[in-house]
């Protein structure tokens, strides 16, 4: 029995005359007469009641007609869900990502979430020794981290640059400037995101003072920049954090540019070098 033989049967059974049913499948009326013939003999009793004036379903034909058109049906819902996974538009994408960089990717999460409803998309905050081991057991299909790396197992593109700005609270002097330069935080009380494995961000934040000729006063140490605003935010000292996080609505803070600074944080997308699913490929072309 062949797709072609169920096919045939629905448009009999629709039409109850071989000559329409002929016209409707382009072929001639005998070699469909043929078919169903092989299809009943397959089957081993009768779909149809034929005679010289009228063509009708038999009881069995009735119930196998109910039973083809579910499984006609079913063949193309799982023709149209491969054809979904073949264009990276159905599946499953797993993706580890770092706190800091939470705001550069919501736009496109939200992006892709629209465009492909799809895919089951599952995120984890992970640090970046915890996405680059993820990614060697394959248990994330991509990680976003802030430096570009390269090996035999990973590939990663920069998928955003980004700026420092300062953060002061509110009624801080410093809040009345327009910009700020580095220097003006030379005596200022920093807090800062804990160097617990050599952040990025942490790094690049002591690298801007040292260029500006002084150490930060650290005056508190948290893990997370969401905290670092919070406490901020309570006149705890000042901050620089990604440019990003002026999304975060807080009337008891000011965000103010930096003078000077070329110094950036970027955003990698890192991903194994022989991952081969769709849906990976998809958001990669949609994002980088």
């Amino acid at each position: 029995m062949e797709l072609r033989h169920l096919r045939y049967f629905v448009t009999v059974a629709e039409e109850l005359h071989f000559g329409r049913a002929a016209v409707r499948l382009n072929m001639s009326q005998p070699p469909l007469s043929q078919q169903i013939r092989q299809l009943e003999d397959e089957l081993g009793f009768p779909l149809f009641y034929r005679d010289t004036h009228r063509v009708e379903l038999t009881e069995a034909g009735k119930v196998y007609l109910e039973e083809t058109r579910f499984m006609l049906a079913h063949i193309e819902q799982a023709r149209a869900a491969a054809e979904k996974a073949h264009q990276g538009a159905k599946g499953r994408l797993v993706i580890g990502f770092l706190g800091s960089t939470t705001y550069n990717i919501v736009p496109i999460l939200q992006q892709y979430r629209l465009r492909y409803p799809m895919v089951d998309l599952t995120l984890h905050q992970m640090k970046t020794d915890r996405q680059l081991q993820a990614l060697h057991d394959r248990s994330i299909h991509l990680g976003v981290i802030r430096n570009p790396i390269q090996t035999p197992v990973l590939t990663s593109e920069v998928y955003m640059d980004e700026s420092f700005v300062a953060i002061f609270p509110k009624e801080h002097p410093l809040a009345s400037k327009e910009r700020i330069n580095m220097q003006d935080l030379a005596e200022e009380k920093f807090i800062l995101s804990s160097g617990y494995n050599g952040t990025t961000y942490h790094e690049a934040v002591i690298s801007l003072c040292d260029q500006a000729g002084f150490s930060p006063q650290i005056a508190l140490e948290v893990p997370e920049i969401h905290t670092i605003v919070a406490f901020v935010s309570e006149g705890m000292g000042v901050a620089l954090i990604p440019a990003s996080f002026k999304h975060q609505q807080n009337n008891a803070i000011v965000y103010r540019e930096l003078e000077d600074v070329t110094t950036s944080l970027k955003t990698v997308f890192v991903w194994r070098s022989d991952e081969q699913t769709n849906v990976l490929k998809e958001f990669l072309r949609l994002s980088v």
